[in-house]
């Protein structure tokens, strides 16, 4: 282990692995890591690695990310910044503050437990609250864009910590303004979200809606969060100890959108209507809809990774992976789709440490863009 001192002394480790700490399990080591537990020390590392001109990578739960086989050649941060607090207010809501390094799924169990509803369907998602704001998470018909508040984030243009309201973050399906037009410019600290207390629950996407059909009075909050953890159990989607489908980093693939003349196109190709949804700018189809019919079915398997047995959204690690691996069953299933169908699919999971050639060849997005702090 080696330090660097700035403000203080930060104990830098050298060559960590990055695997153990993502879902999908492949990737190489990071040159230099930092587990940062305050605010002041995230601050701190940030300025160490601007200081000694090294890329930085911030790292989370490590749910939606794929690291190449050479590994990332700077400093990641991992922001443990921990901490949850509830405030009552006046109309039965509560604001819900929770740092960037709490664990996702055990914050919504609480949250159900304590009657607060706008996030019982976004249970089972891997990783920690600082990434719920940055790909705006969504699931069964919540999105975390519909409860969240405020932001409170390093801004590494300023130099300074700020706090943004939800307006400022540019939420749009599965995207905000962190991952897009201020990619790498915050530092996710802690996220406030107003939750209401006792509300009735969400229940009109349709798996949810098949789970309590027929049913004479509303599920409770806590019925809803157990419906969706069987569904996402069912497709692989939650992770499981022994479960072999689980080693994944989630959906694979983005739901793509589309105008309407390439849905009907679609439809053409397949022989059938494929299903669709309302979306900003056109219309949103379903990803595993296109790769089933694509030839791929559940279950497939290239060597030491494949689709998942129960959900051909979900890129499993069989044991032993690697990240050119995972690349090689990508591309595959984005060929054939766009062979079929005239749609190319996106990655969902952004990318550590490719060359520019393979990002533009799979339309990925760099989880280290560059950004000029203050001088």
């Amino acid at each position: 282990m080696g330090c660097y001192t700035r403000f203080g002394v930060i104990p830098v480790q050298e060559n960590t692995g990055l695997a153990p700490m993502t879902t999908l399990g492949v990737g190489g080591p990071a040159r230099r890591f930092v587990e940062a537990w305050s605010e002041d020390a995230v601050v701190e590392a940030i300025g160490m690695a601007e200081d000694a001109g090294w890329p930085l990578l911030v790292l989370g739960g490590g749910s939606n990310m794929l690291v190449s086989d050479e590994g990332f050649d700077g400093l990641v941060l991992r922001a443990a910044v921990g901490g949850v607090t509830f405030t009552e207010s006046v109309g039965g809501q509560t604001r819900v503050t929770a740092g960037a390094g709490v664990d996702w799924d055990p914050l919504v169990a609480e949250c159900v437990r304590r009657g607060l509803g706008g996030i019982e369907c976004l249970t089972g998602i891997p990783g920690w609250v600082g990434g719920t704001p940055i790909q705006n998470v969504g699931a069964y018909g919540q999105e975390v864009s519909d409860v969240i508040d405020s932001v409170r984030a390093y801004d590494r243009q300023r130099g300074e910590v700020v706090e943004l309201a939800a307006g400022d973050c540019g939420f749009a399906y599965r995207t905000s303004a962190f991952n897009t037009t201020a990619r790498g410019r915050y530092v996710v600290l802690s996220v406030t979200y107003v939750l209401e207390a006792n509300p009735s629950p969400t229940i009109g996407y349709p798996d949810l809606a098949r789970a309590f059909k027929g049913r004479a009075v509303p599920p409770s909050l806590a019925e809803v969060r157990d419906a969706v953890r069987r569904i996402r159990a069912s497709k692989a989607m939650l992770l499981v100890g022994g479960d072999a489908d689980a080693r994944s980093a989630g959906s694979f693939f983005k739901n793509p959108v589309v105008d309407e003349s390439a849905a009907r196109g679609v439809d053409a190709a397949a022989g059938t209507a494929c299903p669709r949804y309302p979306a900003d700018g056109g219309v949103k189809l379903p990803a595993a809809w296109l790769i089933e019919r694509a030839g791929f079915r559940k279950g497939t398997r290239r060597g030491a990774v494949g689709l998942s047995s129960k959900h051909t959204l979900a890129l499993v690690n069989r044991g032993g992976a690697t990240a050119s691996d995972v690349l090689g069953l990508a591309e595959e299933i984005q060929d054939g789709v766009e062979a079929r169908f005239g749609v190319r699919l996106r990655p969902e999971p952004t990318f550590v440490g490719f060359t520019d050639d393979v990002m533009e060849r799979f339309g990925a997005v760099s989880a280290v863009p560059s950004v000029q702090g203050p001088r």
